[in-house]
């Protein structure tokens, strides 16, 4: 513990699963937060549900449990004027920003003939575009305090890895990694350490649902988390069907601490083992 103090971090995506856990966790490590979320629909989602505001105020919370400051807003990482002003905001009532966690995304599962166009340009438009927007919404605050930092992306296993009937999230989150590298290479000479997480499966309503039960469970005409769990364990090395937010987070708040000063340029899987299976 303690290993951001003093620090003040940016998440997006910060309203439920992996956003508000690397939220918490980071907190937890000393870190005030600057928290963002849509929180409202994408009608191109169908697969789940979107999360809502009741769900960012519970993460501020949660937050304010750990006993660290956060300033929340709810910003669609599609409007690169609205990031550039709750940055704005965040950091004239906290002070700073030293790290940013662009974490907001979605999923729609289609094969590739069946994939809308509104589909697509949602998935690009959030997943990559508003990634890109996140970073230049804190560059300047960064690169001005001279004193350098970290930003982590969140990326996937399919960021390093072509997922059937996931291609616009397969896609977005190869430029994910793209970006990453071309980031890391410009803004060392800042010392802000450039990196992206790569998670497999994370157990959240983004897998846990219906549509991507059925993709595991195939046979099942009502599957269930339970009835795809044997399936899902099998696409990995280690015996387990998913990972949890929590380890996502830990290797999110290792990237921003200065346990990883050094570490820059990389993509780290959270993974069990997928990608070598």
């Amino acid at each position: 513990m303690g290993r951001l103090e003093g620090k003040v971090a940016f998440v997006t995506g910060a309203a439920r699963g992996q956003g508000r856990s690397h939220a918490v966790r980071l907190a937890e490590e000393g870190a005030d937060i600057i928290a963002v979320d849509l929180c409202d629909s994408i009608p191109s989602v169908k697969c789940y549900a979107p999360a809502s505001a009741d769900d960012l105020k519970q993460t501020a919370a949660a937050v304010e449990f750990t006993g660290r400051r956060v300033v929340s807003a709810r910003v669609d990482v599609r409007d690169a004027d609205a990031l550039t002003r709750a940055v704005r905001n965040g950091v004239t009532e906290l002070g700073r920003l030293d790290i940013v966690v662009a974490n907001a995304g979605i999923l729609e599962l289609d094969p590739v003939a069946e994939v809308r166009a509104e589909s697509w340009r949602d998935i690009i438009d959030i997943n990559l575009t508003g990634v890109w927007n996140t970073v230049q919404a804190a560059l300047p605050h960064m690169t001005s305090q001279g004193t350098g930092g970290s930003i982590v992306l969140t990326s996937s296993t399919a960021g390093l890895k072509g997922l059937s009937n996931a291609a616009p999230y397969t896609a977005s989150k190869h430029g994910v990694v793209g970006l990453m590298k071309t980031l890391a290479k410009e803004l060392g000479e800042h010392s802000i350490r450039v990196n992206t997480v790569n998670p497999t499966n994370v157990d959240t309503s983004m897998i846990q649902n219906g549509r991507v039960w059925g993709l595991f469970d195939p046979s099942n005409p009502a599957p269930t988390k339970e009835s795809a769990r044997s399936a899902f364990t099998t696409v990995s090395v280690l015996p387990v069907p998913w990972v949890e937010t929590a380890d996502v987070s830990n290797a999110v708040a290792f990237l921003a601490s200065d346990e990883a000063r050094y570490i820059t340029g990389i993509t780290m899987p959270i993974d069990a083992g997928f990608l070598i299976k």
